[in-house]
This record gives C-alpha cells, sequence and structure tokens, in this order.
C-alpha cells in the first residue's frame, strides 16, 4: 500500500473506533457522524505530521488543537457540549503504546531489579506519556478559550 492510503485507512479505522467509544459513552445519536468525522481530521492530521517528522508531542498538540475547533465550532452550531464531540474523538490518539512500556519498563524493574537502562526506559517513556496527555489537553482547552473570550466584550 502507498502512504496515503494507508494514511486514509488508518484515519477511517480511528474513526470508526471514535464512533464506538461514543456509543459506549451514551453520546447522542445524531452527533455520532460529527464523532467519526472529527476524530478523522484530527487522527490525519496526527499521521501526516509525524510522517514530517515532527515529534509525537507537536504532532498530538496541533491534531488535538484541530479536534478542539471544529468541536467548539459545532457545539456552538448545534448546541451540543462540546465533550461529546472531543472526548470520544481524542481517545485514538491516547499515548498507548509509551503507557504500555512505562508500566512494563515499572514491572521490570520491580521484578528484575533496578538498572540504567530500566530506569532510563521508565523516565523516557512515562515523561513521553505526561507530555502527550499535556498536549492534548492544552489543544483541547485553547480552541474553547479563545472562542469564549473571543464572543465576550472586554471589561
Amino acid at each position: 500500500m502507498n502512504l496515503l492510503s494507508t494514511l486514509l485507512l488508518d484515519s477511517i479505522i480511528a474513526g470508526v473506533a471514535s464512533t464506538g467509544f461514543a456509543v459506549l459513552f451514551n453520546v447522542p445519536a445524531k452527533t455520532l457522524p460529527f464523532c467519526a468525522f472529527t476524530s478523522f481530521l484530527g487522527y490525519i492530521t496526527h499521521l501526516v505530521l509525524l510522517h514530517l517528522n515532527l515529534s509525537p508531542v507537536v504532532a498530538t498538540f496541533f491534531a488535538s488543537l484541530i479536534i478542539g475547533i471544529v468541536a467548539t465550532i459545532w457545539s456552538t452550531k448545534y448546541s451540543v457540549p462540546r465533550p461529546a464531540y472531543t472526548v470520544a474523538s481524542i481517545l485514538p490518539m491516547f499515548p498507548g503504546k509509551y503507557a504500555y512500556l512505562t508500566i512494563m519498563a515499572l514491572l521490570e524493574m520491580s521484578s528484575k531489579g533496578i538498572s540504567h537502562e530500566l530506569t532510563t526506559s521508565f523516565i523516557q517513556n512515562s515523561l513521553t506519556v505526561v507530555s502527550i496527555v499535556g498536549a492534548i489537553s492544552l489543544g483541547l482547552v485553547l480552541p474553547s478559550l479563545y472562542f469564549i473570550r473571543h464572543d465576550r466584550p472586554v471589561i
């Protein structure tokens, strides 16, 4: 498969996964296509930025910023709370690989003893997880802060 078809297929799968999470979280049925599309946009942005050799933290920030902007616009347009779009849409970008590697390093330190390699792996992966989760949070919050502040007069 070429790069474009791989990116599209992965993004479509992310959209389907976010729809499943949205159903699990009991999101209104009328918002399910919007959740899938928002996740598709965010995930394809994430993959393209990773392909351009940006760090996972920066790629996740910009992808979650796209999700936050689209969700903020749709939430005001359709009078649906913003988390109905964002929570399910952001979950496919959660840093599961790095969280897994962090826990595995911690468990190996517990069973085999502390070594320099395991400590380095634990610290690097845990910092990556914290950075990516922070980037997700910041990317989702900034658009709503801007639009809320932009619509109100400054007193």
